[in-house]
């Protein structure tokens, strides 16, 4: 396995494992809210305007409205990418590490600063020369 492909699965795995991990202990922790939604009908369960239940919203955007599923779907795609050969742009790498930096720093303790390592080894293998 050449350096940038075991780079880039690294950096797949902190952030499959970091939404993975958000989603499921929040849906874990607030389950009788989710199952609410079913019973009452996914359609507009959590609307958007109305000044409704503060805690059903902060669930909703605590666990599918939240970064988790993109983070996952961005780890997943890290990987794909990796198992190709396709290098990710350092671009990406600085994004995740910057986003992850800010909301570290705004919510301590926290394991965002997980993701900053995961954004500098996308960097890293960003740097790295092409394979011949």
């Amino acid at each position: 396995m050449t350096s940038r492909k075991l780079l880039l699965r690294w950096a797949s795995g902190i952030m499959v494992v970091m939404g993975g991990g958000h989603l499921s202990l929040l849906l874990f922790l607030k389950w009788e809210a989710v199952a609410g939604w079913a019973e009452r009908g996914l359609w507009a369960t959590v609307p958007l305007l109305s000044p409704g239940d503060l805690a059903n919203k902060a669930t909703f955007w605590g666990s599918l409205g939240s970064f988790s599923i993109p983070l996952i779907l961005l780890g997943c795609l890290t990987w794909h990418l990796a198992g190709r050969g396709v290098a990710v742009p350092a671009g990406v790498g600085w994004g995740v590490a910057a986003w992850c930096l800010v909301s570290g720093v705004l919510l301590v303790p926290s394991p965002f600063f997980a993701g900053i390592i995961s954004g500098l080894l996308i960097v890293r293998a960003a740097r790295l020369p092409c394979p011949a």
